[in-house]
């Protein structure tokens, strides 16, 4: 039986998804497809409504697992271990429920990328991200750092592995806050509570929704956007919204 590198712990509709792979969370293959399992239950569980993903210690992530690179010679290894590096950012991304990246310390290359395919990113004072490859003789990331930065920072970033740190994210405003360690874990989880208290088809509706303004032409994503709405209009939750707040009290939401 494979060791657990990533724990799930679920409470009031909220996930804490945190990793566990000692001493730096580095990513070998068997943690990817345990990264991309969790993600798929929490996308298809009804008592998830929303995640948080952090990292033990004061590590978020280190990075890919140089000790675990493909072989070469062996035909199919490299782009099976490709296929699983892709789907193990695109099942937090695709991932139905929003997540929220709370950035306990260092997060480089691969690890980097957990985070950016978070919805809602916030980091510790210590916190530090990079894309070290080039450091290493390879080259990749390019992707993940363009949904945050912008061409010249990109580039930078990529061709000299330089690392930024928290309070150099919140200056581009690509995280909401840093955070002292002990108050990262309360912050996020107390968003992801206020998130989980509302309407579940709507929060699913809304992350798909945001995750087509980030591909789609603005005309065609709004057209989308509008039909999403159509759709939930019709919804016991819409209507349950509409008389909670004239009746001026807590909504109770059923996911129907």
């Amino acid at each position: 039986m494979s060791e657990q590198y990533v724990r799930l712990e679920v409470s009031n509709y909220v996930a804490l998804v945190t990793m566990d792979r000692r001493p730096v969370n580095a990513l070998s293959r068997e943690m990817r497809r345990q990264i991309i399992a969790t993600f798929d239950e929490i996308s298809q569980r009804e008592d998830i409504r929303c995640a948080v993903l952090t990292g033990i210690d004061k590590v978020f992530c280190a990075g890919a697992d140089l000790k675990d690179r493909p072989d070469a010679s062996k035909p199919g290894d490299f782009l099976e271990h490709n296929r699983v590096t892709r789907e193990t950012t695109n099942s937090i991304r695709e991932c139905a429920k929003p997540v929220i990246a709370a950035i306990n310390g260092v997060a480089l290359g691969a690890g980097f990328g957990l985070a950016a395919a978070c919805d809602i990113l916030y980091a510790s004072e210590d916190a530090s991200v990079g894309m070290p490859e080039i450091n290493v003789g390879l080259a990749g990331g390019a992707s993940m750092l363009k949904t945050l930065f912008g061409r010249s920072t990109l580039r930078r970033m990529f061709f000299t592995g330089q690392r930024l740190s928290a309070h150099d994210l919140l200056r581009r405003a690509v995280i909401e806050d840093v955070l002292p360690a002990d108050q990262l874990l309360p912050v996020t989880m107390e968003l992801a509570a206020e998130i989980a208290s509302k309407a579940p088809l709507a929060i699913s509706y809304a992350k798909r929704a945001a995750n087509m303004v980030d591909v789609m032409p603005q005309r065609e994503a709004y057209r989308h956007e509008q039909e999403f709405t159509m759709a939930l209009a019709k919804t016991e939750d819409a209507k349950e919204a509409r008389m909670a707040f004239l009746e001026k009290r807590k909504p109770v939401f059923k996911g129907r």
